[in-house]
């Protein structure tokens, strides 16, 4: 009985793991860097950074190179799939951090390799970090 008991509870915790995704991947298997760790690695050949907010919100300051795709647009996969290379890694971003997990999601589903900015544009602010062009130039 008392095994019987312990494989159902195993199954239950099993299941409300597998429920716990982000487009089918779990949170935990998407990496996520703070942004100092985000600006080194995103440097060099064979990556991209991609800004998943709307575009008034990428016009008001991005991060320099970064390319725009609403994720909120229902196109937004097929948008990614003509856009983007799938030899290159991804870095994503949005305002806080939870639209570009959920791009991040999406993407890694489509076969993409993704990285995403922790606290998104917001936490690479606070970080001192540059974006452009600067709100400050307007």
């Amino acid at each position: 009985m008392i095994k019987l008991i312990s494989t159902i509870f195993m199954t239950i915790a099993m299941t409300m793991t597998a429920c716990n995704t982000t487009a089918g991947k779990s949170q935990a298997e998407i990496n996520s860097l703070s942004p100092a760790e985000f600006s080194s690695e995103m440097k060099g050949s064979d990556k991209v950074i991609l800004d998943v907010r709307t575009p008034e919100e990428y016009a008001d300051g991005h991060i320099s190179g970064a390319i725009n795709i609403n994720v909120l647009a229902p196109d937004f996969a097929t948008e990614a799939q003509k856009t983007l290379n799938k030899k290159d890694t991804v870095f994503v971003y949005c305002r806080s951090g939870k639209r570009s997990m959920d791009a991040a999601g999406i993407l890694t589903k489509l076969g993409y390799h993704v990285v995403d900015l922790k606290g998104g544009i917001l936490n690479w602010q606070e970080s001192g970090l540059p974006v452009t062009p600067s709100p400050a130039q307007k």
